[in-house]
């Protein structure tokens, strides 16, 4: 029993019934009997393991094959039209190859399983800022993850009506999750996307970074908006008046600990509190009074579990307190709860480790195993998080004082900076570059580009879309929001951070909100703007951060910054001619700056 009546859903459901042969279609209404009844049969199934109900209250735990536990951005692929507009930081094929390469991988792939369509929202039900998606999946898995991290079910159609054709069509299957025939795959100029052979969330809930990012970064260049990867945070202070920020970091970057700052002892004292809007993308629109406003499209966290605990990140752990799917963590068998490396020092004695085996946990460790899986995740519903904003479910959304870019660097880059104006922020964020983590397959420690951290989410020519960051620059004139660098991870010599970081972080937030108010100075450098020492606020800290450590943090030492400079030289010269001249122009002038 379908929905909707609108006929372009009907029609495009009716095809993937036909291409995939499921022995039964389930539409998901999201009503409370029906998801009760998916959670009792994951768990008949073993699909889903029930975890102790009276410690973590509607929590389930899952395990994916060891083959299939993190985005795998080699089988991740744009396919456009022309192989020019994936641009060279996409892996692209042909629209008509790649469907003739995975049609037969799905012909017929559900026969003997339930095709479940899922109905969901990304943003809230009736923003303007909001979009529809489908997803067909035979996954209890993807549809238990999607109640939590989408607005799911019959009510997600409000948004489209009887007749648009604008929703974003998602095919899912597990397959026999085969690591050669996996595929995650997006056709931006058809709304589409199809994964097969993945189910590790990151591959199967197609709202997230396929639709969230990679499908809504094509659709806010054509409609004049923004898909970013960036967390979205609201700063009250003392006088009750909110600033929000959004900020882009590459992976385990600490996106999700600055989402949800608890401020130092002396600013909780002084009345400020942060708020969470949103912990991993934003979308953002031109307001009816010029500003940027932003929402969260999403409805959940789909958190790294390992290093999460109450000092590192407090709120994180609240919001995993109950109704959470944890995925490839470990179980600690005596109680039937969780447990993942720095949870806290006690591993559990009779646990079982991520792939299933039951061990001694302290034992396993202590041979150089781990109990987790490093990109073991909790999805938890954002209204568990105790700092969760008032402003969460706002359709118009909140306006952008600020936005931050960010990434791991040992020695170039000083603790926090500001950009000349917007056409420079866009350059900087254009040059983020981080030491690569766990998040993504491949080595660790290595120092990779990833500009707005958008790389592996950029659903077209990269160029293109500093593009579109320059024309809406324009558009919001001088209410544009203040673009700033900052970067929690200088390290001395003997490779240890000087930052103290986590809640302190949020002495770095307070500089750029006066900044953005205009109430202190700055030194102009020749990369930006950096703080006047006295207007960092340093109270508390002041035996960590010496003066001596202070002039550490703010160094801009010009022989690593025109190794950068030579550095983006190179970097850029394969987006050639599509590269905007006044990203190059940036660069130029940089370097111009750093000879003086």
């Amino acid at each position: 029993m379908s929905l909707t009546k609108n006929p372009n859903v009907l029609k495009w459901v009716d095809e993937m019934v036909a291409l995939t042969k499921p022995s039964k279609v389930e539409w998901i209404d999201g009503s409370k009997e029906q998801l009760e009844a998916l959670k009792k049969e994951a768990i008949s199934t073993g699909e889903m393991i029930e975890l102790n109900q009276e410690k973590l209250p509607g929590c389930l735990y899952h395990r994916t094959l060891p083959n299939d536990v993190a985005r795998v951005e080699d089988r991740t692929f744009i396919c456009t039209t022309n192989k020019e507009d994936a641009g060279p930081t996409n892996n692209w094929c042909s629209p008509s190859e790649m469907k003739a390469k995975l049609t037969p991988m799905y012909d017929g792939v559900m026969q003997g399983r339930t095709m479940y369509v899922i109905p969901y929202s990304m943003g809230p039900i009736g923003s303007p800022l909001a979009k529809v998606g489908v997803e067909v999946t035979d996954s209890i898995y993807v549809v238990l993850n999607m109640n939590i991290m989408t607005r799911m079910g019959e009510s997600a159609f409000k948004n489209l009506g009887e007749t648009s054709d604008d929703f974003v069509r998602g095919l899912h299957s597990k397959a026999n999750v085969d690591p050669e025939n996996r595929y995650i795959v997006h056709f931006p100029e058809e709304n589409t996307i199809w994964s097969i052979n993945s189910a590790y969330g990151g591959n199967v809930l197609l709202g997230k970074k396929c639709f969230a990012l990679r499908i809504a970064s094509f659709q806010g260049k054509n409609e004049s908006w923004m898909a970013e990867h960036m967390l979205i945070l609201g700063v009250q202070k003392p006088n009750g008046e909110v600033k929000y920020i959004t900020a882009a970091f590459p992976s385990a970057c600490g996106k999700t600990n600055l989402a949800m700052l608890i401020p130092p002892e002396g600013y909780v004292k002084d009345g400020y509190k942060v708020f969470t809007v949103g912990d991993d993308i934003a979308w953002m629109k031109q307001g009816p009074d010029g500003r940027l406003y932003a929402i969260n499209p999403e409805n959940g966290f789909f958190g790294v579990a390992p290093g999460t605990n109450a000092k590192s990140n407090y709120n994180a752990l609240a919001s995993a307190r109950k109704n959470t799917i944890f995925t490839n963590v470990a179980i600690n068998n005596d109680d039937n709860t969780v447990w993942w490396e720095k949870l806290d020092k006690n591993p559990p004695v009779n646990a079982t480790e991520w792939k299933g085996t039951k061990v001694n946990g302290p034992e396993y460790i202590a041979e150089g195993n781990k109990l987790a899986h490093p990109n073991s995740r909790f999805t938890a519903p954002a209204e568990n998080c105790p700092c969760i904003s008032p402003e969460f479910n706002n359709p118009q959304g909140v306006p952008v004082s600020a936005i931050i870019f960010g990434g791991r660097r040992a020695k170039t880059t000083p603790l926090v900076y500001q950009s000349f104006d917007w056409a420079h922020g866009t350059f900087i964020g254009s040059a983020v570059s981080s030491e690569t983590t766990a998040a993504a397959t491949g080595a660790v420690g290595v120092l990779r580009h990833d500009p707005m951290a958008m790389k592996p989410f950029c659903g077209y020519h990269m160029a293109d879309y500093w593009g579109h960051w320059l024309e809406m620059g324009e558009k919001l004139g001088d209410k544009a929001p203040k673009i700033f660098n900052v970067n929690w991870f200088k390290t001395d010599d003997e490779g240890n951070f000087i930052w103290p970081g986590y809640g302190d972080n949020m002495r770095v937030l307070d500089w750029i909100i006066k900044r953005c108010e205009g109430t202190v100075d700055a030194d102009e450098t020749a990369i930006g703007y950096l703080p006047k020492k006295s207007d960092l606020n340093l109270k508390g800290i002041e035996d960590e951060i010496t003066p001596e450590v202070l002039d550490e943090l703010l160094a801009v030492d010009k022989d690593l910054w025109k190794n950068e400079v030579t550095d983006l030289r190179e970097f850029y010269k394969q987006f050639g001619d599509r590269l905007p001249a006044k990203i190059k122009e940036e660069l130029d002038s940089l370097e111009t700056r750093l000879n003086k």
